[in-house]
């Protein structure tokens, strides 16, 4: 009788084999001197409290919903859109500014969709930060992801962003971002016109 060269594997040698596929770190999502897209900075321990990510009523905000309605609860850290119609409700994760005072609340409204926009920094972003490129054509490198929605405020924008690490979390310099799917759907309700409130 010949004697088999291979073994079925056991248990214990898959387990083996699972453990060191599971403990080997994923390739990251950022390149360690890329200064558009560094390690994220770990946030202050807050209380998360997953009940104010939850729906609203458009009611307490806007007195109607005319072209529709955007609104954008900075807490929360998430995007409501009614349709003008209030037929169509979603609610999306977002990123907010870093700081307060890049933070920017109020009324605006959009003012011009660019699917696949390019980025310029704005003159206070690159004194901040003048190792960043002047300008960025649309693509994979784009801060601004597939999709923009230009605010009436200058230099404000709700937009996509490539860099999923972002969002739920204080990351932008004053924009609101959105995972690309997420601001491509809205991109495709929202009109030049929409209503948008930041609270």
């Amino acid at each position: 009788m010949v004697k088999k060269s291979f073994e079925s594997p056991t248990r214990r040698s898959f387990l083996i084999g699972a453990t060191a596929t599971l403990g080997t770190p994923a390739i990251a999502q950022y390149t360690p001197n890329d200064p558009l897209r560094p390690a994220p900075e770990a946030e202050p321990a807050v209380r998360r409290n997953i009940s104010s990510f939850r729906a609203k009523s458009w009611k307490p905000y806007f007195s109607n919903t005319r072209n529709g309605a955007i609104l954008v609860d900075t807490t929360s850290r998430a995007l409501h859109y009614w349709s003008d119609d209030q037929s169509i409700y979603k609610l999306y994760p977002s990123s907010v500014p870093l700081t307060e005072e890049l933070t920017r609340l109020g009324r605006t409204s959009v003012i011009r969709k660019v699917e696949g926009p390019s980025w310029s920094p704005t003159p206070s972003m690159k004194k901040r930060n003048p190792e960043w490129p002047d300008y960025i054509p649309p693509g994979p490198d784009n801060p601004l992801g597939t999709h923009a929605l230009y605010l009436s405020w200058k230099y404000y924008r709700i937009h996509g962003t490539h860099d999923t690490r972002k969002i739920g979390r204080r990351s932008s310099n004053g924009c609101i971002g959105l995972y690309n799917e997420h601001i491509s759907e809205l991109f495709s309700m929202a009109k030049v016109g929409t209503q948008v409130l930041l609270i």
